[in-house]
């Protein structure tokens, strides 16, 4: 026994975490002291057993308060609240909380626990109370008992909470001053490994949210690396492979990103962390969709759904691609008007103005691109930046400013390219064969898409390959596509209402788009739009 002991120690440091569990569960649970309780719980905890874990540390917490031996109970109460917490069990975590509040409520002793609570308690506040001002708080007076303790763990998990409260409460740079501190104590190994995963992760989301495509590149390649430092580790790796997938689509390594979302997937489904797998979800159909894999798409919007992911503005986009355009409109202005935070409505406002831009909706597109600008510039963000540029080139190309277009378009170019962001920067360069056209020069407008062809074609974009198969380089005076298709059914003598059966659009749609056709053909009547489409072959 002595031996298995010393071995199951040993693995422990080395963080092979399946030994460790192989070794000190093979012995009597009465056997081992309350450290190799702890080191047990934390084994099992990390390989996916989470009930295991959670009975242990809850034995070794009853332990100690029978022995009177308050600070470690505290400690492993704590514990459970926290790791409970990350499961997303949040009424558990809050009755243990409770438990060790009162416990040293009671004991009346100054202890670095006190700071764990302050901890536990600001978690609270955010999932609970949604008070970001009392969790920030609370996260401050975490990290001052951390420091008085010298407590390495506390300040750097309160300095992450402290920043990510700090940014929702609009401090931007403050924050992330904060959480870049905080990673030199992650990346150093100076916590424990639950406290490492659980800062990767809480970090990572907090770069996510502010579009800061640098920061998540860096720390998704950091948190592999440590997760490959990990024997048979199981908890942290769907989140890894998560954050992975994102990277490796935005730089369009798409079929390694399938792979990577759907391992994440596996991974997050057992132990299942439901929102977090909801978000793996959404991301594999995003995928699927941008490859045209349309049913495939439909299968994981709808688990992400399941699992409390909303699955837009994906969902919405791939309704646009399927032509079923007042579906798409419906849903993303239904997503737009629930957003209220400009966070949370910069995710949605570049699909939106993608969509009412397909629907003639010109005004709306120039109002959310204008908002989507002034968000990028609060953040900060070149990806939003960047979004903002490609949203803006395309509402004043619908506008009939071809030239400004190109100036938006070009900005967008240089900045997807700078963030190495394929998909994006081949979107921007069809557009700017649109306003190249737009203005006469169709020698531009044929390296511009040549280039975005290129790029479909090595990412598999087919339902972008196939919508600028569709264009045509001689497309007149600006003509959107879909304007050029409610043309050709004009000029055929249809009326609104055949128009929008034969392209699945409302006649609202129809009328707005003709509206549009006759500004750009310098035209006012129905007959002189079919005239100018017979004399320019384009029906």
């Amino acid at each position: 026994m002595r031996r298995a002991i010393d071995d199951a120690r040993a693995a422990f440091e080395s963080h092979d975490w399946g030994e460790t569990h192989r070794l000190l569960s093979g012995l009597p649970v009465d056997d081992l002291s309350v450290e190799d309780l702890d080191r047990l719980a934390t084994a099992a905890y990390l390989t996916g057993r989470d009930e295991t874990a959670f009975e242990l540390w809850a034995r070794a917490h009853r332990d100690c308060a029978q022995a009177d031996e308050i600070e470690p109970a505290a400690r492993f109460g704590l514990r459970l609240a926290q790791t409970m917490g990350f499961k997303g069990d949040i009424a558990r975590s809050a009755g243990w909380a409770e438990r060790v509040r009162r416990l040293l409520d009671d004991a009346g002793i100054d202890c670095v626990e006190l700071g764990y609570l302050a901890y536990a308690s600001a978690m609270g506040q955010i999932f609970e109370a949604r008070d970001v001002a009392a969790a920030h708080n609370l996260f401050v007076q975490a990290g001052t008992i951390g420091a008085t303790f010298r407590d390495r763990e506390l300040v750097t998990l309160a300095r992450i909470g402290e920043g990510r409260m700090l940014i929702y409460l609009g401090a931007l740079a403050e924050g992330i001053a904060l959480l870049d501190e905080a990673m030199i104590s992650v990346e150093a190994r100076e916590i424990s490994p639950i406290a490492v995963g659980d800062a990767y992760c809480t970090v990572i989301d907090a770069c996510a949210e502010l579009f800061d495509v640098t920061r998540c590149r860096a720390w998704t390649e950091s948190f592999s690396r440590w997760c490959d430092e990990h024997t048979e580790l199981v908890l942290y790796r769907g989140h890894c492979l998560l954050h992975r997938a994102e990277i490796l689509h935005l730089h369009g390594d798409w079929s390694d990103a399938v792979e990577s979302a759907r391992r994440a997937c596996e991974r997050l489904a057992e132990p299942i962390n439901r929102l977090t797998l909801g978000g793996a979800h959404y991301v594999e159909g995003e995928l699927h969709r941008l490859r045209g894999e349309f049913d495939a798409a439909e299968a994981s919007y709808r688990s992400a759904n399941e699992h409390g992911c909303e699955p837009q503005p994906g969902l919405a986009l791939m309704r646009l691609a399927q032509r079923r355009t007042d579906t798409a409109d419906a849903t993303i202005r239904r997503v737009l008007d629930e957003g209220i935070d400009p966070i949370s409505r910069a995710r949605v406002l570049g699909a939106y103005a993608e969509i009412v831009l397909a629907t003639g909706d010109v005004a709306a597109a120039r109002a959310a691109a204008d908002e989507l600008t002034a968000v990028a510039g609060e953040l900060g963000s070149p990806f939003l930046q960047a979004r903002a540029a490609h949203a803006t080139a395309a509402v004043l190309l619908a506008e009939g400013h071809a030239k400004d277009a190109l100036l938006a378009s070009r900005q967008a170019l240089k900045k997807w390219t700078e963030l190495e962001a394929r998909h994006e920067a081949a979107l921007t360069r069809a557009l700017i064969a649109d306003a190249c056209v737009a203005v006469g020069d169709t020698e531009g407008a044929e390296l511009a898409r040549s280039a975005a062809r290129a790029a479909f074609e090595a990412l598999g974009a087919a339902p972008d390959l196939a919508r600028l198969g569709a264009d045509e380089p001689g497309r007149p005076d600006g003509l959107t596509s879909r304007e050029l298709e409610v043309l050709r059914v004009l000029a055929e003598g249809k009326t609104n209402r055949v128009i929008a059966e034969k392209l699945f659009i409302s006649e609202k749609t129809v009328a707005s788009h003709v509206s549009h056709i006759f500004t750009k053909l310098g035209v006012s009547s129905r007959a002189a739009a079919t005239a100018y489409a017979y004399d320019h072959d384009l029906a």
